[in-house]
């Protein structure tokens, strides 16, 4: 699994960040969460391939996380990759696709869904589930989970013991399910070890509210935004973002094991600030940069 930050800046572009978007690589699957503009620029900078996005998670409609949505899918349709997008989002989003590609000659060969979410899970396969929560913003604003699931590795060493081989058995195994093999039980507790699920947790813009550490509980990787430092917690407020510190606060309240800042103004030319303000509250963080990645 791996995490690729593809723009780090509040509103607009400026020589060093891109406006907001991630890319989650998960068994070859492309999640993308928001799409800013110059978002698919910086996915080839990147090496990223368009083919492997099948869901776009966007959080809310300002211009600063979406503008890239027409430029990307409209480079998709051209190249013919032949793949269907889903695309979820808060409460709107239907009408806030029709209406940003209201004035484009847009003729698509793939099948793209726009799905509005509210609070809960909205996507669940056997390899991972999607969550949402709304937060607190000037306009419809949700926040992200993605939960691995939890997996079992045989014990190889065991099994061999026993003389089972390959095949259904082993697979039963995996799945949790206890077997019979030479007239003796083997239960998944003494064949496989269980090894734990992930979880990440997206919220990109919001003033403080609960649901931002309901949402993050336990996070392995929490991303945040952190438009200001606590110097400006009344420009932060004015505008609907959290401060460096109060995202920091989040991942304390959460127990979550490691903060990502993001989202930063761009008066901030190095984030070297927002780091200290975070720290005051929470150790394990680090400012994101474009192009950085995090594999997990």
């Amino acid at each position: 699994m791996q995490l690729t930050f593809l723009g780090t800046s509040c509103m607009m572009p400026t020589k060093e960040r891109n406006p907001s978007a991630m890319y989650l690589e998960f068994k070859g699957e492309g999640i993308l969460f928001d799409c800013a503009e110059g978002t698919q620029r910086q996915m080839r900078i990147c090496g990223i391939s368009l083919a492997k996005v099948h869901k776009i998670l966007i959080s809310h409609w300002h211009g600063d996380h979406i503008l890239g949505l027409p430029g990307l899918l409209l480079t998709i349709a051209s190249l013919d990759l032949n793949q269907g997008v889903d695309i979820f989002g808060p409460r709107g989003s239907k009408k806030a696709f029709q209406s940003l590609f209201g004035g484009i000659e847009f003729e698509s060969k793939f099948n793209i869904k726009i799905h509005e979410v509210h609070e809960g899970m909205f996507f669940e396969n056997e390899d991972y589930a999607l969550e949402s929560m709304p937060m607190k913003h000037p306009v419809p604003c949700v926040g992200y989970n993605f939960i691995e699931k939890d997996r079992r590795r045989i014990k190889v060493d065991y099994v061999k013991k026993l003389g089972m081989p390959e095949g259904p058995l082993l697979g039963k195994l995996q799945r949790g399910e206890s077997v019979e093999f030479k007239g003796k039980k083997v239960t998944p507790e003494e064949a496989t070890t269980l090894i734990k699920g992930r979880k990440l947790t997206f919220i990109t813009d919001t003033l403080m509210n609960q649901n931002c550490a309901t949402l993050a509980a336990n996070a392995d990787l929490l991303v945040i935004d952190s438009t200001y430092t606590s110097k400006l917690k009344d420009k932060a407020e004015e505008h609907g973002h959290l401060t460096a510190l109060e995202g920091a606060q989040v991942a304390s309240q959460a127990g979550v094991k490691k903060l990502v800042l993001t989202h930063f103004s761009a008066r901030y030319k190095n984030t070297l600030e927002l780091e200290e303000d975070a720290r005051t509250a929470f150790d394990n963080v680090v400012s994101a940069y474009d192009f950085m990645r995090i594999t997990l």
